[in-house]
Formats: structure tokens, C-alpha cells, sequence
């Protein structure tokens, strides 16, 4: 079977941990900040993880 190609699109917004999860960025961040409260865009700035179910999705496509 030949090499899979990394999808470079979703190799920008997912990075893998030497565990093996896969660590993203929280959406609703990037416009129309004004409206949301201050505790809220604290809480977006920081990673979280993807689905289990996800998982071999993304993985697949990273080439991994």
C-alpha cells in the first residue's frame, strides 16, 4: 500500500501529544468578541482535546 500524504490543512490546526491524543483549538474565538465575557475568551484560549471518535479520523488523515 503506498504512503499516505499529509493533509496539511489538518496537520495546521491539530498537533499530536507523545501519548497519542490529538490537541486543537476551541472555536469562537476569532470575531464578534465584544459581546462574550471576559471569563469565556479566558476559557478559549486554552487547547483542548479531540473526540475519541474523531480520533482515527484525523489521525488517518495526518499520515500517522
Amino acid at each position: 500500500m503506498p504512503k499516505l500524504k499529509t493533509n496539511k490543512g489538518v496537520a495546521k490546526r491539530f498537533k499530536l501529544t507523545k501519548k497519542g491524543k490529538l490537541k486543537r483549538a476551541r472555536a469562537f474565538k476569532s470575531h464578534i468578541l465584544s459581546k462574550k465575557r471576559k471569563k469565556r475568551k479566558r476559557m478559549l484560549r486554552q487547547g483542548a482535546y479531540v473526540s475519541k471518535i474523531d480520533t482515527k479520523r484525523i489521525k488517518r488523515l495526518l499520515g500517522v
